[in-house]
């Protein structure tokens, strides 16, 4: 067993006000109550909402203050994500940060809510790290998820836990479900996915097995959500099938076909014929 600690906090998230006061005591409060806890994950956005007129700089003294509580608890740190302002565009970025304070890296959203995240820039890079002699972890946003070959990537580049900030107050959230549980299931992963409150979601937050069996289901109230994972069940999963069965990662490399969707410039003449990725408008 290689057992690795990771808590998720669902909590409420003002529009109006920053929620970095609260985070904070949230956080204080799961540490001093879960001690055992090695990565704490915050929801999207939920420093200071979704208004993206709170886009700014990054590094900036929020970001500071984050790392200082990762130094102080000695923890890996995702605080969520936040509106971040980079060569005049808007970026929905998240930070990783280490247990001595230090920044991982940073990523931006690949798949903006588009048509209703307007005025949000897409980002192209991944975020895969180490967490020594653990294993090897990868964040996305939100509908990231949506588009498979986000998670798939990341996993063929050895990624065992994908870390999913999301922010979803809307009827989807239990087709979002579905595709966490999906994802952790085709990918043999973790997927942690912790979802905010009032602006900042509905909850249901959810921490999938590489079986896609359900481990933690969060409600629709305020919650700290510690759990204890293990990588080697990933391993196992990866070598030997889920329930002794499909092994897909090994078929998607051993098979030959070329899927010619992903060719880039090539023409799709019904994808071209669905419209433009706009509001549906009001019926006439």
């Amino acid at each position: 067993m290689k057992p690795f600690s990771i808590a998720g906090i669902q909590m409420p998230v003002s529009a109006i006000h920053s929620n970095i006061p609260m985070m904070k005591i949230k956080l204080d409060v799961l540490m001093n109550v879960f001690p055992w806890v090695q990565m704490v994950v915050f929801s999207e956005l939920c420093a200071f909402g979704p208004l993206k007129k709170n886009a700014m700089a990054l590094p900036n003294q929020y970001e500071a203050g984050f790392q200082a509580l990762a130094k102080k608890y000695g923890i890996w740190l995702i605080p969520g994500s936040m509106f971040q302002l980079w060569e005049g565009k808007v970026y929905n970025t998240a930070r990783v940060i280490n247990p001595r304070g230090e920044i991982v890296g940073r990523y931006a959203k690949m798949f903006p809510f588009y048509p209703y995240e307007e005025g949000v820039t897409a980002g192209s890079n991944f975020l895969m790290w180490d967490v020594p002699n653990v294993g090897k972890f990868g964040i996305s946003i939100c509908y990231d998820m949506w588009f498979p070959e986000t998670s798939r990537t990341m996993v063929a580049n050895g990624v065992e836990v994908i870390i999913h900030p999301t922010l979803t107050g809307t009827l989807d959230r239990e087709v979002e479900q579905s595709i966490v549980t999906a994802t952790a299931a085709m990918n043999q992963c973790y997927v942690i996915d912790v979802n905010g409150l009032d602006a900042g979601g509905n909850g249901r937050s959810l921490f999938v097995d590489p079986d896609g069996r359900v481990i933690c289901q969060g409600g629709t109230t305020p919650q700290l959500m510690p759990i204890e994972i293990d990588l080697e069940l990933v391993r196992r999963r990866r070598e030997r099938g889920i329930l002794g069965l499909g092994q897909p990662l090994k078929s998607f490399r051993d098979n030959t076909m070329h899927f010619d969707v992903y060719d880039h410039g090539k023409k799709h003449p019904y994808l071209d014929s669905l419209g433009a990725l706009e509001k549906p408008k009001r019926p006439l």
